[in-house]
């Protein structure tokens, strides 16, 4: 289904964000080769080539994503937040695990793997060996899903907003596809969450100078 968004309804947009999460799991540039991973490579610089502007975020499942990626792909990789600046208005896009505050097993797991002599040390493990510890990592992941996930902790997140100048805020991570009113300093500001992608279904939120609004994204760009 996402390689038909990628081939259909992305193609009429001039850019498109990607919050991470885009795979279950990434254990390093240097298995472009596998063919699901070749598959969706060709598809995002298929629709680069066509001229959208890709960019991506990293998510918990794919913080290894790196440069050689992102050169296969014709993408360039955003910073986590990231602040978007548009003529009409002001969006700050985020993954949104950071601010997910009162999970403090998560939290002490992304601190770990999002450092950067955890990470180099991964990548030197062979193919093989990171393959078995990323469906260790899936696994731990799918038995944390039958809990409730955390939402943001709402005092880090007014702070985030204030930080931000009070700009549209759009995430994912949390599971909880929504749109929320904040009263931050006596300023209305938005925070849209991201809907999961499934094998029959996904949502995209997309921009049109004026107006935010999900779009249902169904199999074969069916409308």
């Amino acid at each position: 289904m996402f390689l038909g968004f990628l081939a259909g309804r992305v193609r009429r947009a001039d850019a498109l964000y990607i919050l991470g999460d885009l795979f279950e799991a990434w254990i390093g540039d240097d298995d472009l080769d596998d063919p699901y991973n070749a598959r969706i490579v060709s598809a995002l610089r298929a629709a680069a080539d066509a001229g959208v502007r890709i960019a991506f975020m990293h998510g918990n499942r794919d913080f290894l994503i790196g440069e050689r990626f992102a050169a296969a792909a014709g993408i360039r990789l955003l910073a986590d937040p990231h602040d978007l600046l548009l003529p009409e208005w002001s969006f700050v896009l985020a993954h949104g695990d950071a601010l997910c505050l009162d999970d403090n097993g998560y939290m002490a797991f992304r601190a770990r793997v999002r450092s950067p002599e955890w990470q180099r040390r991964m990548l030197a493990r062979p193919r093989w060996l990171r393959r078995i510890i990323a469906r260790y990592f899936r696994w731990r992941s799918r038995n944390m899903a039958r809990a409730v996930y955390a939402d943001l902790n709402p005092a880090a997140t007014d702070d985030f907003l204030r930080d931000h100048a009070y700009a549209t805020f759009i995430h994912g991570h949390t599971h909880r596809p929504a749109t929320h009113d904040h009263i931050v300093d006596g300023i209305h500001v938005e925070r849209w969450v991201l809907a999961d992608w499934h094998e029959d279904r996904g949502e995209c939120l997309a921009w049109d100078g004026e107006t935010l609004t999900r779009e249902a994204v169904l199999p074969e760009n069916r409308p």
